[in-house]
């Protein structure tokens, strides 16, 4: 009779599971919760690109997946009517044969420009098609941000005139532009090098991951690019700490925030959130 009990427990929980209202993802929702948003209003969608790449010894391989979905998740918090979609982790990283930039290193996974751009399309369209009228293309990698621009494009050129509502498709470049500008000139305006910061694996780039997921990170293998050893890191993130990182959050998320609802309220006055939430103090 134990397995009647077991039942009757877990029909008496039936609810446990049920996805809270304020759950952004939207691989977390079910069909029919997704719907009910759409119907209610969240009609902006973020889609966050990240790659699977090298980034030396102390930075882990998924470091871009989980940078930007946890980005995505605070710009979609502080817009409102906002859900984000699943990272795409796979992306265009070099020649697979023979190996070129990070697919000469270990881990690193990459596929070709077409293919990832094809992907792109597709995901997109097929948002539109269950009711987003706003897709945001959002990258944490450098190399790829032509084809984010060329993929937002193409989906303009071929978007029906006769739709209505029209569902558009934005390459937000300023999210990615943001860690190579603003955020580097608040790092050297408290007095750090631009050899320090470093393009990859430096300071900036270690900084930004401890702030958002510090479990990346192994501190311990903290040292200078070696250059010409190829270890992968140019710049040195031995100075890099979480707090450093959170000035890159605070100016990606602002940036991303203000961006987007440029856009939207660009595209049609009508369509920018009408409720944004204040950052945090």
């Amino acid at each position: 009779m134990r397995w009647r009990w077991l039942i009757a427990g877990l029909l008496c929980c039936g609810t446990a599971g049920a996805a809270p209202a304020d759950n952004l993802e939207l691989d977390a929702l079910t069909s029919p919760e997704l719907r009910d948003r759409l119907a209610a209003g969240t009609t902006t969608v973020l889609l966050p690109i990240g790659g699977t790449e090298q980034s030396g010894p102390h930075l882990a391989l998924g470091k871009h997946n989980q940078r930007v979905r946890a980005l995505s998740l605070q710009i979609a918090q502080r817009l409102g009517q906002t859900l984000v979609a699943p990272v795409l982790a796979y992306v265009p990283e070099g020649s697979i044969e023979p190996p070129a930039a990070h697919m000469r290193y270990a881990g690193t996974v990459s596929i070709p420009e077409p293919a990832f751009e094809a992907v792109l399309v597709a995901a997109a369209q097929s948002l539109c098609h269950h009711g987003f009228r706003d897709v945001v293309l959002l990258g944490d990698h450098g190399g790829y941000q032509r084809n984010l621009e060329q993929v937002a494009a193409r989906l303009e050129r071929e978007r029906p005139r006769s739709a209505r509502p029209a569902c558009r498709t934005h390459a937000l470049v300023e999210y990615y532009r943001t860690t190579q500008t603003a955020y580097v000139d608040a790092l050297r305006a408290r007095g750090f090098s631009s050899d320090e910061i470093g393009i990859h694996a430096g300071l900036a780039d270690t900084a930004l991951t401890m702030a958002l997921d510090p479990a990346l990170v192994r501190p311990e293998r903290l040292a200078r690019g070696a250059g010409a050893s190829n270890d992968g890191v140019q710049g040195d993130p031995r100075r890099a700490t979480a707090d450093l990182g959170q000035l890159g959050v605070k100016l990606i998320v602002d940036t991303s925030v203000a961006a987007i609802q440029k856009r939207l309220a660009s595209a049609d006055p009508s369509r920018a959130p009408t409720h944004v939430q204040p950052p945090p103090r």
